[in-house]
């Protein structure tokens, strides 16, 4: 359960993080996406403590620095875990306040939070997170493909996440072509989202979309 220091921590999120509030979109799928950009997709972590302890650490560290963006982003996310969404959205747009936009942190902390929304049930949040950090710069990331595919299916733009399937496929066919290394390449997502993307999969094993 939620400590009393965590609920304490809300009042140290003034605002929801605006900028997922505007509609975003993105360009059209390029041919390959080999860039690794392991500095977006890597998980916030302030402190090593797991459960109530990490969470009663956490909300210690907010009370007292009036700068933890680290600190915040992480406990968003044990929040959001816990369906405590609005005390994580909070505490994200805390966290997003307290980096530079574009930096390394910022795109870490959306490409996190986008994945909470995501998992919170709010995919055009999701989207417009991911979205955001895409325009920001120009890198053709090997997250891209596979996450877009899985949330533009979510949303029912199917044909656009066919789209984006096939980048992935044309990036490394022996890796995309099928769904049977999906554990192995996606070992963070849920067995649900795995399932989500072999269903794009099959739509673009049945009529693969030409380059370009």
């Amino acid at each position: 359960m939620f400590t009393r220091k965590l609920l304490l921590a809300t009042a140290l999120a003034a605002a929801l993080f605006a900028g997922a509030a505007g509609a975003q979109t993105l360009p059209k799928p390029n041919e390959f996406y080999f860039d690794a950009d392991a500095q977006t997709t890597k998980p916030v972590i302030a402190v090593r403590e797991t459960g109530d302890a990490a969470t009663d650490r956490l909300a210690k560290i907010l009370e007292r620095k009036a700068h933890a963006p680290n600190e915040a982003a992480q406990l968003a996310h044990l929040a959001m875990q816990a369906g405590r969404n609005d005390l994580g959205r909070q505490l994200y747009g805390r966290a997003l306040r307290e980096v530079d936009g574009g930096s390394t942190f910022w795109r870490s902390i959306n490409w996190n939070y986008a994945w909470d929304q995501f998992r919170a049930g709010a995919p055009e949040d999701a989207f417009r997170l991911w979205a955001t950090i895409h325009n920001a710069r120009t890198v053709n990331a090997s997250w891209m493909p596979p996450t877009y595919a899985l949330v533009l299916w979510t949303l029912g733009r199917k044909d656009e996440a066919v789209q984006w399937y096939a980048a992935a496929v044309r990036t490394e066919p022996d890796q995309w072509r099928t769904s049977a290394r999906y554990a192995e390449l996606l070992p963070e997502w849920r067995d649900s989202e795995r399932a989500t993307l072999a269903e794009v999969q099959q739509a673009w094993a049945a009529k693969p979309p030409k380059w370009p």
